[in-house]
């Protein structure tokens, strides 16, 4: 059965990265970081809308000033898929939205990834989904990218920054 449920996106944007402070401000191409990821997500025609999370002043007064829709979360959020569901909670998005956690260190996304990303919940009986390909040997010892591993089925089994399986 097909799903009709309305998408989000929804951009996390923390300042206090440990690995990299000030991230999301970060100017690429004299825009910030963040804007970029916007610009290229309000391309994707599945989204109704796109709304940047932040519980920094200095980020949300950035994206208010470039007409970028923004909330101010609370600051002690574990990870920013928390933060994606209280902004969807300070949005009031209907309970059965399709919320979309866009990365926001991620310039060069394209608008068709987001397609691709929504596509399972129009089609099955998705809950959950993210987007993954093939990586190198130099990729895979790299701590700042992700790995995951599937079931035959497709299914993500476990996500790891560590090489999988882990070298001892």
């Amino acid at each position: 059965m097909k799903k009709q449920n309305k998408c989000y996106g929804i951009i996390p944007a923390r300042y206090a990265s440990t690995r990299f402070p000030g991230k999301p401000l970060a100017d690429i191409a004299g825009k910030p970081m963040f804007f970029h990821v916007y610009e290229h997500a309000i391309k994707c025609p599945e989204l109704a809308g796109v709304i940047l999370a932040t519980d920094d002043g200095r980020i949300f007064s950035a994206a208010i000033s470039l007409d970028v829709p923004a909330v101010m979360t609370r600051n002690d959020h574990p990870s920013g898929t928390d933060r994606v569901l209280e902004a969807a909670k300070l949005m009031n998005l209907p309970e059965d939205s399709i919320i979309v956690n866009i990365q926001g260190d991620e310039p060069l996304l394209k608008p068709a990834m987001l397609t691709e990303l929504v596509m399972p919940f129009k089609s099955a009986d998705a809950e959950v989904t993210t987007l993954a390909r093939i990586i190198s040997k130099k990729e895979a010892a790299d701590i700042n990218q992700v790995k995951v591993v599937f079931s035959k089925t497709g299914r993500a089994l476990y996500f790891s920054r560590s090489p999988i399986p882990c070298y001892r």
